[in-house]
Order: C-alpha cells, then sequence, then structure tokens
C-alpha cells in the first residue's frame, strides 16, 4: 500500500513561522507576548452585547450566502463615506472572517499556474493561499530609505506583465506598516488596466493610520470603478477589536457578485448571524472607538521606535500604519533562532521576520497594539539582552 499523501502543494507549505515561535513560548508565564497581531484589549462593549442580543434572540440559524442585507448596506454606506465615491450593496460580500475573504477571492481568480505577484514582505496568508491554488507567485520587495520603508513602483511594474493575472497589495502593509502613496496608486491601477490584470487589495489595516494620511490609507477602491478588475478585502478584527469574531467582507464587481456567493457556499455556507450583528453595531457606533484605537496607537508607536532607535545596533525603520514595529539588531541573520533566544534569555516574545517571506529574514516584528506598561517591560529587557550580548561580543572579541 502506497503511503497516505496529500496534495504536493499543500505538503510543500511553510509551517508558520509565527507559530513555530509562539509555542516555544506558551506555557512561559514570564514571557511577554508580543508575536500575534491583535490589540490586548477586548473587543468593546457595545459590539460584545449586540452579539449576545442576538444570541438571546435565538439568531443562530444559516443566513444569506452574502450577508445580511442590514450588513452589507451598512459596509457600503461606510465605504462611501470612507473613500468619497459610490458603493452599492450588491458589490459586497460578507464572509467569515479576512482571510476567508482572501481565499474566496483568490479561488474566484486563479488556475493552476497563473502568475502571481505581491509586494512583500508580507503577512503569510496572503502569498500562501496562491500556492495552495497551484499559482506561481513572484515577489517584489520592499527596501528601507531615509528611515521608512518605500516601494520601487518601476520595478513592480515591470514584474506585471501581460502573462500576471493577479497582483496582491496590503496597505499599510503587515509588517512593515508600509502606505502605498497616491502617485503609485495611480500608476498601478492604469498598468493593471492597460494588461487586464486583476488586482486583490488587503484593506484590514486602512484605518490604522499612525501619520498625516487622515482617516484612512490610500486605496485602489477610491479611484476604481464598480467594474475595475480590483476587488477588496477587510475585516472587522483590527479597527474594531474583534479577532477572534471572524468576521470580514469583499468589495467585488457586481458581475462576479453571483459567483462568489458559491464560494461562500462551498467554503464556510454564511457568516454567523448573531456576529454580523455584532459587526453591524461596530460600524453604526464604533467610529470614535476608530478613532481613539489611531491615536493610541500612534502614541505608542512612537514610544516604541523611539525607544528601539536608541538602542546600539537597532535598525528601526519608522511604520507609516498599522501596529508593528518591524526592526533588525546587527549580527543577528537568523530571525527564528534571535526570537526563540528572546523568549529563553529576555523572556520576551516577538516575531520572526521569516514568517513574512526571504525578504523579511534577520528582522523581528513586535506589535505595540498592547498596554503601555507590557511596551515599557518589554523594551526594557530587550535593552538589557541586547547591551549583555554587546558587552559579551566585545569582551570575546
Amino acid at each position: 500500500m502506497s503511503p497516505l499523501e496529500v496534495r504536493a502543494a499543500v505538503r510543500a507549505l511553510a509551517g508558520s513561522k509565527v507559530r513555530e515561535v509562539a509555542n516555544a513560548g506558551f506555557g512561559q508565564s514570564d514571557v511577554l507576548k508580543f508575536w500575534f497581531g491583535e490589540s490586548d484589549e477586548p473587543t468593546p462593549g457595545y459590539i460584545r452585547e449586540a452579539g449576545m442580543e442576538a444570541l438571546r434572540a435565538g439568531q443562530t440559524f444559516y443566513s444569506h450566502n452574502l450577508g445580511l442585507d442590514e450588513l452589507r448596506n451598512a459596509i457600503a454606506n461606510y465605504l462611501v463615506a470612507l473613500h468619497g465615491r459610490p458603493f452599492d450593496a450588491q458589490q459586497i460580500c460578507v464572509t467569515s472572517a479576512g482571510v476567508s475573504a482572501l481565499m474566496i477571492a483568490m479561488q474566484s481568480l486563479l488556475e493552476p499556474g497563473d502568475r502571481v505577484v505581491a509586494v512583500s514582505p508580507v503577512w503569510p496568508n496572503l502569498t500562501e493561499i496562491p500556492l495552495i491554488l497551484g499559482a506561481h507567485l513572484v515577489r517584489v520587495p520592499l527596501h528601507v530609505a531615509e528611515g521608512q520603508w518605500r516601494l520601487d513602483v518601476g520595478r513592480l511594474l515591470e514584474a506585471i506583465t501581460p502573462k500576471t493575472r493577479l497582483l496582491l497589495l496590503n496597505s499599510p502593509g503587515n509588517p512593515t506598516g508600509w502606505i502605498l502613496p497616491k502617485t503609485d496608486r495611480e500608476a498601478i491601477l492604469a498598468h493593471c488596466r492597460r494588461l487586464g490584470t486583476w488586482i486583490l487589495t488587503d484593506d484590514v489595516y486602512e484605518r490604522l493610520t499612525l501619520d498625516g494620511a487622515g482617516s484612512a490609507a490610500p486605496s485602489l477602491l477610491s479611484a476604481a470603478s464598480p467594474e475595475d478588475r480590483i476587488v477588496g478585502a477587510n475585516s472587522f478584527s483590527k479597527a474594531w477589536l474583534m479577532t477572534g469574531w471572524r468576521i470580514g467582507w469583499l468589495v467585488v464587481p457586481p458581475s462576479i457578485r453571483e459567483d462568489i456567493g458559491k464560494l461562500i457556499e462551498f467554503n464556510t455556507s454564511c457568516a454567523p448571524e448573531f456576529v454580523q450583528r455584532a459587526a453591524l453595531a461596530a460600524l453604526q457606533r464604533g467610529e470614535s472607538q476608530v478613532e481613539t484605537l489611531r491615536l493610541e496607537l500612534r502614541a505608542k508607536r512612537d514610544f516604541v521606535l523611539t525607544r528601539l532607535r536608541a538602542m546600539r545596533g537597532v535598525e528601526a525603520p519608522m511604520p507609516e500604519g498599522g501596529m508593528y514595529a518591524f526592526f533588525r539588531i546587527a549580527g543577528h541573520t537568523d530571525s527564528v533562532n534571535l526570537a526563540k533566544r528572546l523568549i529563553a534569555e529576555a523572556k520576551l516574545g516577538l516575531a520572526p521576520g521569516a514568517a513574512f517571506g526571504p525578504e523579511g529574514e534577520s528582522w523581528l516584528r513586535w506589535c505595540f497594539a498592547a498596554k503601555r506598561d507590557a511596551l515599557a517591560d518589554g523594551l526594557g529587557r530587550l535593552e538589557s539582552w541586547n547591551r549583555s550580548v554587546t558587552e559579551r561580543d566585545a569582551h570575546w572579541s
């Protein structure tokens, strides 16, 4: 009998290096944990209460594949206010989590062997999904210039050839905090329109702008027409502190909406109604909370980056959005090994940069969506560890 095997594409997938590091620190109560991408604050009470009220009312049955009409209309109205152009509920598809939105979008667009281009380093789920589907992935790396992450847009346009089926963009980016400039947005959109290339834009961090970008980061959805080959994916996880609820949405051209509905049926059937009711409350009542979170993250970003940049041998580009510091320490090139050392020697839990692609190797990701005291404690631990390692190395040199 031949050995049991899964598909070769699945067997070849890399396991999560964030999970690998986190597993090394689980069960250690004295480890400060900044490795996952979520706030340490629970979902706001008004959102939790809306979900519980729906449960008390017995709203536990199947719902429409594309989501409740009330929620789809609320998302469309939210996008109109955010992006200043028309959106219709017929373009909105509610999904069970943002990552499910990404999977369903790519299931609808990709054939085995298709060429996919991604700006990286980036959240691994975004780039592993094409590989699950048998597509060919091309990475275009960001680079650091003048203390910030930057995209060589000319290099990206060269990578998007007539054979490119899909471009993947995540802005603000995880883990770098890079934000796509408006000028680059126009050039990318024009180039993809000319070639007929689809764009999938992951906008989960769009409300978490940390500098002068206004209430949202520049999005390709702002410049697109309804029938452009653009799909927008989003989630309630980050801006509304709903990571555990697993609720997101897609913005799609109306002509592919029914096909997306089929895929939702065959993936998850529908999002739970009580979760959708909680998401509706988030949109109806959460604008001031989102703004408060954004200002808090800006202050925490500035605090963490100031301390990191003061440490010997640390390079820490300034993130423009999101909730992460992506930094590296001179002399350390194996990020998984370094992250595990920090757990063992400093009781500090960070995510290894290699988890976000080969361009992230030697870097570390620190989620600063945490209480100020915890951040200060963690920074102190890193500073002490870095100083002791530097002094030890100097002693032996």
